[in-house]
């Protein structure tokens, strides 16, 4: 079966560049972005693992770790790292998966229970489903899903966006409107009853439907 949103997060040990790691001990009450990667040396994974390095500043404001993975084994991510440096003037500062079995690949739904063999022998091309950005809550829960093909640079600013919504309609019962950002009006979640709605808000709220509720943003 597919991994999918409110699934727990399946958990794992790994080799990884910082040491071996126990997936939900190393999340312990934080938010996780796990982004994975078809192999190393591959032009538009070296430039997202560049940019992705340049913003952890973001995450780590927001209480959220992040971890690469690749299939490749790590003394070739550290190789990798020289040159993500080198070309985007960012090296890697999160540690970075090395997926040698395909055993997290296969629990996330990203390469067939079959694959098998030496990570080295296999292309890009035969790991293009390792494309994916999971956001995992502090409850291991998966929140968000995304799935790129390989020709797309993933938008690292849009998965902080998705992550300002998932922490501010955890804490309150709203929802966010398309293309909210962080200050924008929200909407009443619709579990909300008037009643409550009034409590929560009593100067009211903007109503131009009754299933559309608008206020400003909670604080």
């Amino acid at each position: 079966m597919a991994l999918q949103l409110g699934d727990t997060a399946p958990d794992f040990e790994a080799e990884t560049t910082d040491g071996r790691i126990n997936f939900h001990d190393w999340i312990g009450d934080s938010w996780a972005v796990l982004f994975s990667h078809p192999k190393d040396f591959t032009p538009v994974c070296t430039t997202e693992l560049g940019y992705m390095a340049k913003i952890k500043p973001d995450f780590d404001s927001r209480n959220v770790k992040v971890i690469g993975l690749s299939v490749d084994p790590v003394d070739r991510h550290v190789d990798w790292a020289a040159d993500i440096a080198a070309t985007q003037g960012h090296a890697p500062n999160y540690p970075m998966i090395g997926d040698i079995d395909f055993n997290v690949s296969k629990l996330y739904g990203m390469l067939p229970a079959s694959v098998s063999g030496d990570p080295l022998v296999r292309t890009p091309a035969d790991n293009q489903t390792v494309r994916n950005v999971f956001v995992i809550g502090p409850d291991k829960k998966v929140k968000l899903i995304l799935v790129y093909p390989m020709t797309t640079g993933r938008n690292f600013d849009e998965v902080l966006r998705v992550i300002d919504s998932l922490q501010l309609t955890a804490k309150h019962k709203v929802a966010t409107p398309v293309n909210w950002q962080q200050g924008d009006d929200v909407i009443i979640a619709g579990s909300v009853s008037n009643d409550e709605a009034r409590e929560k808000y009593p100067d009211g709220w903007q109503e131009p439907r009754p299933y559309i509720r608008i206020v400003p943003q909670p604080s």
